[in-house]
């Protein structure tokens, strides 16, 4: 599947909308050297967020590069990974790198799914007929907001928020591979966006995947003293670059009826920038 492209380019609109030279030139620079994308959607946003995987699609577009959906793209393993399943996670990870065999750069807003694929998949199948290709492909598989920031060179999209936010630093993309800086960048470059950071950013939320079944209890407690870190900075928003994180705390937030609720950070910055969210694909 390819996603259409938006009617205006990404220069022309940061134009329109009057931020000034350096914020054009910020998003000419990518828009300069297209590329073409394979948008890999994880299952937790496929099913419960697909607004995440519109919003990092439409700013990809917008920055002049081509977005499209391998058909056939399931999930990546990490479920079963994470359970001890692990000769059932290389039936799931081997159909994951036959789909994107032929696609060059791989991007996801989830860094635990990419941290799966970048980290495990070469020690899972080392020994296997496909260590080579697990290795290669780990090396082009890319978080969203690292990609736009390391890869790219991009934190000013052109975005306008007036908003308070406050940013949770999910565990697996934070220990991983290293993402903390990159989410700030971009928020940093939002016009009329406060971040408020919140007391132990990096604790953790307690979704943990399988760890929020077998120990709920613990998992709520976890969620509730994160709510309440969050709560402390008064911010309207707590985003993030996991939506499994972001969906495990708004359901307290919707229980506990908190005066705050829950982003990604593709769907905030593709607000700010006013794009298009609405769910239309066509098959390339």
């Amino acid at each position: 599947m390819k996603l259409p492209s938006p009617e205006r380019s990404a220069v022309s609109s940061a134009r329109e909308r009057g931020r000034g030279e350096e914020r054009v030139s910020a998003v000419d620079r990518a828009h300069h050297t297209p590329m073409r994308i394979a948008l890999f959607v994880p299952c937790f946003v496929d099913q419960f967020a697909p607004q995440v995987a519109l919003a990092a699609a439409r700013i990809l577009q917008h920055l002049g590069h081509e977005v499209i959906v391998p058909p056939g793209q399931t999930c990546c393993g990490q479920p079963t990974f994470n359970t001890g399943y692990w000769p059932e996670t290389r039936q799931v990870a081997r159909h994951f790198l036959r789909v994107f065999a032929d696609h060059g750069t791989i991007v996801a807003p989830s860094g635990g799914c990419v941290g799966m694929v970048a980290k495990n998949y070469p020690w899972l199948f080392e020994g296997q007929p496909e260590e080579a290709r697990a290795v290669e492909m780990a090396g082009r598989v890319h978080e969203f907001t690292s990609f736009l920031v390391d890869n790219l060179g991009v934190t000013d999209l052109g975005a306008k928020l007036q908003t308070a936010v406050t940013l949770h630093d999910s565990c697996h993309p934070l220990r991983e591979l290293g993402i903390r800086e990159q989410p700030r960048a971009l928020l940093r470059a939002v016009e009329g966006l406060t971040l408020a950071e919140m007391p132990q950013s990096d604790t953790c939320c307690g979704f943990g995947g399988a760890f929020s079944v077998k120990y709920p209890e613990i998992s709520t407690a976890m969620a509730d003293e994160k709510l309440a870190n969050a709560l402390s900075t008064q911010a309207e928003i707590i985003t993030g670059v996991e939506s499994s994180c972001l969906l495990h705390l708004q359901g307290r937030i919707d229980r506990q009826r908190h005066p705050i609720k829950t982003m990604h950070l593709a769907e905030l910055l593709a607000r700010g920038m006013g794009l298009d969210l609405s769910p239309s694909l066509s098959r390339s």
